[in-house]
């Protein structure tokens, strides 16, 4: 039985570690973001070491540069590339260039007068007005994505900041994480296969969700900007940021985006670009999850894709951009805990 020393002394290491936490919660993100890509470039840092070895330092600071190389460059281009295309699609839909009522038009005087009049009563819309409805709805937008244009600008210093403690402490990570995981393994309260299960698991979840979700997520949005480009429509980059964006929701995914273009295409006359959108996002982007998804995850955890849904929804909500990772992660350990959880109490019904 513990004495009243024991369970003091645990509760001033709860509340220290609550207030440590605290204190490094506005660099969270960093803290994060540098966890994940120490876990996920961990292998690349073995083999460096094992080229070079005994020279830890050396080999976490060739790591890191590839990280800078190979993430952290192309990400920043992309962001720019993005903020540009923004500005410059928010211009020609205020300036009238790109219109949804014209189609919309279109496809009235397409359909019979007794079935667009029945639309008109059904929607309760008068196209004659739709142009200046969406135009209180887009330009608006567009001036807010302005305003967070100016915003970034204005948090530039604190950006910087924080991708520099993620630079440092992905350093040490790399250099020290095999000591930092043998002190988690001794710290934690649970029994030793429990704590390697566990441990393990998280290494699976956050590989599995890096390799298993963004990365697919980020070749689908590659394929739509593809066509986009090539079809010679406005914003590809937007476009497929957009479509990597949405590809982390499982069932629909980046259709969200293609396939309102699609259908753009067809009824403002472009029927070509919009069947060859319709077909490359049927069977290059939408297939693409189908055929990659088991080639990259491997032998991580899988998760149904209800679960990832709302994992992923509820961790948007939670925590932000940052919720598309820690949603699945938190989703992934609740199903291995659970595992272990089930497994054990079946072990011991068997002993019985």
């Amino acid at each position: 039985m513990r004495t009243s020393e024991d369970r003091s002394f645990l509760i001033v290491l709860v509340v220290i570690s609550i207030a440590f936490g605290w204190v490094l919660w506005p660099f969270s993100g960093a803290v994060l973001w540098a966890t994940l890509l120490a876990i996920i470039f961990a292998p690349f840092y073995r083999r460096v070491l094992d080229t070079f070895p005994g020279r830890q330092n050396l080999a976490a600071f060739v790591t890191v540069l590839v990280v800078i190389v190979m993430v952290l460059i192309p990400v920043a281009i992309v962001i720019a590339s993005l903020i540009d295309q923004g500005g410059e699609l928010y211009q020609r839909i205020q300036s009238g260039e790109i219109s949804f009522a014209h189609p919309l038009q279109q496809l009235k005087s397409a359909l019979p007068a007794w079935a667009g009049s029945l639309a008109d009563r059904l929607a309760g819309i008068d196209l004659s007005s739709l142009r200046e409805r969406l135009s209180s709805l887009v330009v608006p937008a567009g001036q807010q994505l302005a305003g967070h244009a100016l915003n970034i600008g204005q948090v530039t210093l604190e950006f910087a900041a924080s991708l520099l403690v993620m630079l440092y402490l992905l350093f040490f990570l790399l250099r020290d994480g095999d000591e930092l995981t043998a002190r988690i393994r001794d710290a934690l309260p649970l029994r030793p296969s429990h704590t390697a299960e566990i441990l393990d698991a998280f290494t699976l979840a956050v590989r599995g969700t890096i390799k298993g979700i963004v990365l697919v997520a980020l070749i689908q949005g590659a394929l739509g900007g593809l066509i986009f480009w090539l079809l010679g429509l406005t914003a590809p980059l937007l476009a497929g940021a957009l479509m990597a964006l949405v590809s982390l929701l499982p069932v629909l995914g980046s259709a969200l985006v293609w396939v309102p273009v699609a259908l753009y295409l067809l009824v403002s006359g472009a029927v070509t670009k919009g069947l060859i959108l319709l077909a490359f996002g049927t069977f290059v982007i939408g297939l693409a999850d189908n055929f990659l998804r088991p080639i990259l995850v491997g032998q991580s955890i899988q998760m149904p894709s209800y679960v990832v849904l709302l994992a992923t929804l509820g961790g948007l909500a939670s925590f932000g951009a940052n919720g598309f990772v820690i949603g699945p992660l938190v989703a992934a350990m609740f199903l291995t805990v659970w595992h272990i959880f089930i497994s054990s109490k079946a072990r011991q019904e068997a002993r019985k």
